[in-house]
C-alpha cells in the first residue's frame, strides 16, 4: 500500500484546511492511537494531555504564527478539537518527557529501565562515496506500528516547496527536503534535563522551520539558536555537500560531521560525558549503538553508494526485532510494540524521495519527485 500524497499551497491556514480534509480518517485514527498511548504507556490522562496541549498552543502562537495557523486549519478541516490536534503536534514533548521520567523512576526503584523507547537510524552520504555524485540521506523511522502517515508536497506563498513525510495531523513534516536542497532526518533521545514545561519551541515546530530554511546555516540555527524542551537529534544537510548532525539536549548541543564521507546516527548521544549531558536510563540503548555502527558498516562496505544499495542496507535485520529494520517484539505487551513505520532515502541534488509504507523488507519503495 502506498502512502497518500497531499498537495498543499497558499497561506498556512489554507494548507491546514486541506490537510485536515484530505487526511481526516487518518487523523481520527492517529488521535485514537495517541490518546490511548498517552494513558496506557506513560500514565497521562486525557484531561492532563489536553491541559498541557492548551498551554503549548498559547506558546506556539507566539513562537511561529504560521504553524499556529496551520494547526487551526487542520483542526477546522478535520473537525476535531483544536486542543486535540495540538496534543498530537506536541506528542514528542509529552511522550519523550514521560519516557525519561519513567525510566529514571524505575532506575531509582532498582527496576529495569528496558521499557524506554528506542528506534530510528539515520544516515547521510557525501557525493564522494555515491555513484551519482549526489548528496544522499535518509533513515528508517521506527515508531508506533499503528500510526498512519502521508507525504506532503507544500508550496508556500514565498515560493519555498517541501516534499516530506508526516504523521497525519502533524503540521508541516519531519523527514524530507525542500526546493533549496535542505534535507532533514530525526532521532528521538532523552536526557535527565528534559522538561515539557519549559515551553520552548516544540520539536515539530522546529522541523517545520528547518524544512522552510533556504540555507544550511539557517536550518542548523533553528535547533542551536535557542534552548529546547526535550532532547532530540536533527540530521541536517544541503546539496551539494553540507552535512551536520545536531545532538540537542535542552541546554547543550553537539555537532557531528561525516567521516570517510558518511555519517550515521540513532537514539543516543555519541559522547554524553564529553559534552556534559546525562542521558535518561535505557537498557536498550545498546541496540541504538549497534544500529548506528551496523548501518555505517553496511554503507561503507557498499560504496560507491546507489539508492538501491542504501535501500538494501535499510532492510538489514541483524539483532531482530531491534535491528535497523525494526519489527514488533511479540514478547512485549501491545503498548510497547514498535516497528519501522517508514523508510526514506532522499537524493537532495535531484530532489527525489523514495519512501515505504511500513518496514522496507515487507513492501516496496515508492518514488516521488519534487519537480523544478
Amino acid at each position: 500500500m502506498n502512502l497518500p500524497m497531499v498537495r498543499l499551497s497558499g497561506p498556512a491556514y489554507e494548507q491546514g484546511l486541506t490537510h485536515g480534509r484530505e487526511l481526516k480518517g487518518r487523523i481520527a485514527h492517529n488521535l485514537a492511537v495517541y490518546f490511548e498511548r498517552f494513558e496506557r504507556e506513560v500514565g497521562l490522562s486525557r484531561g492532563e494531555v489536553l491541559d498541557m496541549a492548551h498551554r503549548y498552543a498559547n506558546a506556539i502562537a507566539g513562537q511561529n504564527a504560521a504553524y499556529h495557523d496551520g494547526l487551526r486549519g487542520v483542526a477546522d478541516g478535520s473537525g476535531f478539537a483544536f486542543e486535540e490536534l495540538t496534543a498530537l503536534n506536541v506528542r514528542y514533548e509529552l511522550l519523550y518527557y514521560k519516557f525519561g521520567k519513567n525510566a529514571m523512576a524505575a532506575a531509582e526503584a532498582a527496576r529495569s529501565g528496558g521499557d524506554a523507547v528506542d528506534g530510528c537510524t539515520a544516515f547521510a552520504a557525501l557525493p564522494e562515496i555515491t555513484e551519482s555524485g549526489h548528496l544522499l540521506m535518509g533513515q528508517n523511522w521506527d515508531w508506533i506500528p499503528e500510526v498512519q502517515g502521508a507525504v506532503l508536497h507544500t508550496q508556500d506563498l514565498n515560493g519555498i516547496e517541501t516534499l516530506a513525510y508526516t504523521e497525519a495531523g502533524i503540521v508541516g513534516a519531519k523527514i524530507g527536503f525542500n526546493s533549496a536542497g535542505v534535507g532533514l532526518c530525526i532521532n528521538g533521545m532523552t536526557t535527565t534535563a528534559d522538561d515539557w514545561g519549559r515551553m520552548q519551541k516544540p520539536f515539530h515546530v522546529r522541523c517545520y522551520e528547518i524544512l522552510r530554511s533556504r540555507t544550511f546555516e539557517g536550518a542548523v540555527n533553528v535547533v542551536t539558536g535557542e534552548p529546547r524542551n526535550i532532547a532530540g537529534n536533527f540530521l541536517i544537510a544541503q546539496a551539494p555537500g553540507k552535512v551536520a548532525d545536531v545532538e540537542a539536549a535542552p541546554d547543550k548541543v553537539n555537532l557531528l560531521g561525516c567521516t570517510a564521507g558518511c555519517l550515521t546516527h540513532a537514539n543516543h548521544f555519541v559522547d554524553p560525558e564529553g559534552t556534559g549531558i546525562k542521558e535518561a536510563p535505557n537498557d536498550r540503548r545498546v541496540y541504538s549503538w549497534r544500529r548506528q555502527e551496523r548501518l555505517r558498516e553496511l554503507l561503507l562496505a557498499a560504496a560507491p553508494l546507489s539508492v538501491e544499495k542504501i535501500q538494501a542496507a535499510l532492510r538489514d535485520t541483524q539483532d531482530d526485532p531491534f535491528g535497523i529494520c525494526r519489527h514488533r517484539n511479540p514478547a512485549e505487551p501491545p503498548e510497547m510494540h514498535y516497528t519501522t513505520v517508514t523508510s526514506v532515502v532522499m537524493d537532495l541534488d535531484a530532489r527525489v524521495l523514495h519512501i515505504t509504507d511500513g518496514p522496507p523488507d515487507e513492501g516496496p519503495y515508492q518514488t516521488v519527485v519534487l519537480a523544478s
